[in-house]
């Protein structure tokens, strides 16, 4: 047949079902086991086939089913009950100011929605269910990629291929968005052509979703592929992806007659918005100079990528082709507009999303303290003058939404031995009372999760091994791989290099005798290398040929088509979370935060997340977070440490029983993982530290400069670019000893400053000692000598050790909310022993 067009018919629910229909378009369902359990009653045969859709499960609904659970006076009450409950969760989410938009290029909220790749996504559906579980005033905006990401299928030889599916939005949870009865849709002008956009809306409790999309007619056809694949292989169309979720979102936003106070960019990939935001004042009569103030000022950029890699850049000559002109609109010249984001590389200069985000952010973090370290050394270029932890870019450490990973027979546990009101104070240690969870309970419900995994992991492997063709031998062995009884690990994730998924096979032979050791353990691998990542893809078929040549088969098993759904029953189910990555190359994790909610322990590197929460007593570490000469040497000693952890430790402590059969020690280590990592790693948390550190300062601060109105922006603006002018002939020397023993510091600092505003300079002695703490001390204007401003002070180290000192002079405008907001800084030269002569 040649399709010209499709046909959708929603089924007509009876009264008594009426509910059904609201709560499938509304994600919050996603994370309510009954919500689901109601759906999937009405065709549990086929709720897996359907990936767990509510609008699915309806549109292929029988009448006559329907007609029969109407009659269900059982059925009939749990959906009156799940209904109520969810016009009392809506019904308590106040909207709190500020108006927040969150911009992110995927967005993972369930396996039904596959418009995610990994832990960004991930991070960023959570993200939202917690703004909404707090009651923020936040809209988010994305892509919907009509073919999704991609379905991963294994070769036994572990070879990945990456089947493509088209996604139907009238099968998934999302409406189109209208306007005055018509698909509402913006342009977005591109090298001789301007591109049309058209939105769906997600729903996720509280939370307007906007997903954008440009499969449209009007639109060429290589146009409408443009939101086909999340992370579509080329520069070329990633630039254009990138200016549809950055420009058009904006415009988008507009037209939905929506005006944001903070601006929130979920990686680099969004930061186009800010040149759309500047275009907008500057179109409206503002400077360029007042503009960027003004943009700046509301936005805060997060970063997930401690590889310089990852950060997304284009050569200079496709930005120029595809923003030809913008540089007009904002009333800049070419090179002040590259300049905005030009990074140099050792091959060139490029545009660097990340740089351009840096640049139009008034705010910015990563995603781990110890992210936040990388972060700062990696873009410190752009402070020339402070030192690395002087650079202005915080952390927040990712959380995860404990109810949409929390398995319901652990969630009724903790119903039963939290108060009462641990569901709605999740961040909130006191909250997490583990010490009334009784231990035979416990132990219980996780022999139940690990017996659940293995059942899947069975039902899995049997598929993968039927798909490829194998033999009625090898399909009868893969219903009874694994042992439910057995310590059971995991490790699931993405599969790039730096996560070293084939650490454990350094020293083959002695990994061998562990797992054929007394007391038995077993592994379950799952992960996606990206499509055009050969590195990854290599590395996940050197695992499944090691696993065979080692004879491993059936106790370590390599599943395919890893996403949230197997992540869920992943991390419910092992009893122990392994992560393997090369530090500091893993920004956060979120994975293993999964894990200790539902009672795993953690055995990972000192990276990430993890480098913050392990305490000894709550999981174990590879390795000892030290610095290594070669990546050799730290896989060896990262390996030697794995094994010695497993054999010694791990293997032994899950076998050690009591007289009632319970591994005592094991169970009390479980009780301090969930105490210390359930509320510490909420998604929860998380959001409010947002509110707080970010986005509430960020509004007050962006409204204060507008109740100022343009005088504000203005008097800023033209204060950076009268000091920008003047730098250059700024001058600092320093009338102090170079070397002090055991005799207060005193130093004279002496500034010529022409042409820069005086009530505008700070003189600033730093301080670092030999252990690496820094120390800023402001010194005290004390008047002039002959044409030069002086500033003296003192200084007595508060414990002993040594020290290293050095003056400098920083221009910082009182609007600022930092004075590390610009580079204005100049350092003094050497000491000068005697008093100078000016």
């Amino acid at each position: 047949m040649n399709v010209i067009g499709r046909i959708v018919s929603m089924p007509s629910l009876p009264e008594a079902l009426k509910g059904l229909g609201e709560l499938a378009y509304n994600l919050w369902w996603s994370w309510s086991p009954e919500a689901q359990h109601l759906f999937e009653q009405i065709n549990p045969s086929q709720w897996k086939r359907f990936r767990a859709n509510p609008v699915r499960a309806l549109l292929e609904a029988e009448p006559e089913r329907l007609t029969a659970l109407a009659e269900n006076a059982g059925y009939v009450g749990a959906v009156e009950a799940t209904l109520a409950r969810f016009h009392r969760y809506l019904q308590s989410r106040p909207q709190k100011p500020p108006r927040i938009a969150y911009f992110s290029m995927e967005y993972g909220f369930h396996e039904s929605l596959p418009i995610y790749s990994g832990g960004l996504g991930i991070l960023a559906g959570d993200h939202i269910k917690a703004a909404s579980d707090l009651g923020l005033d936040l809209t988010a905006v994305g892509m919907f990629y009509h073919e999704g990401y991609f379905r991963q299928q294994l070769t036994p030889e572990g070879q990945q291929h990456e089947i493509y599916e088209d996604l139907r939005p009238e099968e998934l949870p999302l409406v189109v968005v209208s306007k005055d009865g018509k698909p509402l849709k913006v342009g977005v002008e591109f090298p001789g052509r301007t591109v049309y956009v058209m939105a769906y809306k997600a729903q996720v409790g509280t939370i307007p979703v906007y997903l954008m999309s440009t499969n449209l007619p009007e639109n060429r056809p290589e146009d409408r592929a443009l939101t086909a694949r999340l992370y579509a292989p080329g520069q070329e169309i990633r630039i254009e992806q990138e200016m549809i979720l950055g420009i058009g979102g904006v415009r988008l936003l507009r037209a939905l007659g929506l005006a944001p106070e903070v601006w929130h960019m979920n990686e680099g990939h969004a930061a186009f918005l800010g040149l759309e935001r500047m275009r907008e004042m500057v179109a409206a009569g503002s400077s360029f100079g007042e503009a960027l103030e003004a943009t700046s000022a509301g936005a805060l950029f997060t970063t997930h990528t401690p590889v310089p890699a990852g950060h997304d850049s284009f050569p200079l000559d496709l930005v120029e082709r595809y923003l030809d002109g913008w540089w007009n609109k904002l009333g800049i010249s070419k090179e002040e507009f590259i300049a905005l984001g030009r990074e140099e590389k050792s091959y060139g200069p490029v545009f660097s999303m990340s740089n351009l985000a840096l640049h139009t952010s008034r705010a910015a973090g990563g995603v781990s303290a110890l992210h936040g370290e990388v972060s700062r050394e990696m873009f410190k270029h752009l402070w020339k003058g402070l030192e690395p932890e002087e650079v202005p870019i915080g952390h927040i450490t990712n959380g995860i939404h404990t109810f949409s990973f929390l398995h319901p027979e652990m969630h009724a546990l903790y119903e039963r031995s939290f108060p009462k009101t641990w569901a709605e104070q999740l961040h909130d240690p006191s909250q997490w009372t583990v010490e009334r969870l009784e231990e035979s309970e416990l132990w219980h419900i996780r022999n139940k999760l690990r017996a659940h995994l293995v059942e899947e992991v069975r039902a899995r492997l049997f598929e993968q091994r039927r798909r490829n063709g194998d033999l009625p031998a090898s399909l009868r062995a893969a219903e009874k791989v694994l042992d439910p009884t057995v310590l059971t690990i995991g490790f699931a994730r993405r599969f790039a290099t730096y996560k070293r998924a084939i650490l454990m096979f350094t020293d083959p032979d002695r990994l061998v005798s562990i797992l054929n050791g007394p007391l038995p353990v077993q592994f379950v691998f799952a992960g996606k290398a990206h499509p055009k990542d050969e590195p990854g893809k290599e590395f996940i078929k050197k695992l499944a040929e090691k696993i065979k040549g080692l004879g491993l088969e059936d106790k370590m098993i390599l599943l395919e088509d890893y996403d949230i759904g197997l992540a869920r029953t992943l991390v419910q189910g092992v009893d122990v979370w392994l992560n393997t990555p090369r530090r500091p190359m893993e920004a956060s994790g979120t994975s293993g935060m999964k894990a200790a909610l539902n009672g795993a322990l953690n055995f990972s590197v000192l990276d990430g997340w993890w480098a913050e929460a392990f305490n000894t007593t709550n999981g174990w570490a590879i390795g000892d977070g030290r610095t290594y000469a070669t990546e050799e040497a730290q896989d060896y000693a990262d390996a030697q440490s794995f094994y010695d952890t497993l054999q010694y430790k791990i293997i032994p402590l899950f076998y050690a029983r009591g007289a009632v059969g319970t591994p005592s020690g094991w169970l009390a280590m479980v009780r301090d993982s969930i105490r210390t990592c359930g509320p510490t790693y909420s998604a929860q948390r998380m959001v409010d530290e947002y509110h707080r550190k970010f986005y509430t300062p960020l509004a007050q601060r962006s409204a204060h400069l507008l109740e100022k109105n343009a005088a504000a922006l203005k008097e800023v603006a033209d204060w950076k670019k009268q000091v920008q002018s003047a730098w250059d002939n700024v001058k600092v020397w320093v009338e102090a000893p170079s070397t002090t023993i055991n005799q207060p510091l005193q130093l004279r600092a002496f500034v010529q400053a022409y042409g820069v505003p005086t009530k505008t300079l700070r003189v600033e002695l730093v301080v670092r000692r030999n252990s690496g703490d820094l120390e800023v001390v402001a010194l005290q204007h004390a008047g002039q000598e002959n044409d030069a401003l002086l500033y003296t002070g003192s200084y007595h180290p508060a414990r002993p050790g040594s020290y290293e000192y050095g003056v400098r002079v920083v221009a910082t405008h009182p609007e600022l909310s930092s004075p590390r907001e610009v580079t204005f800084v100049k350092w003094a030269g050497a000491v000068v022993e005697e008093p100078v002569k000016v």
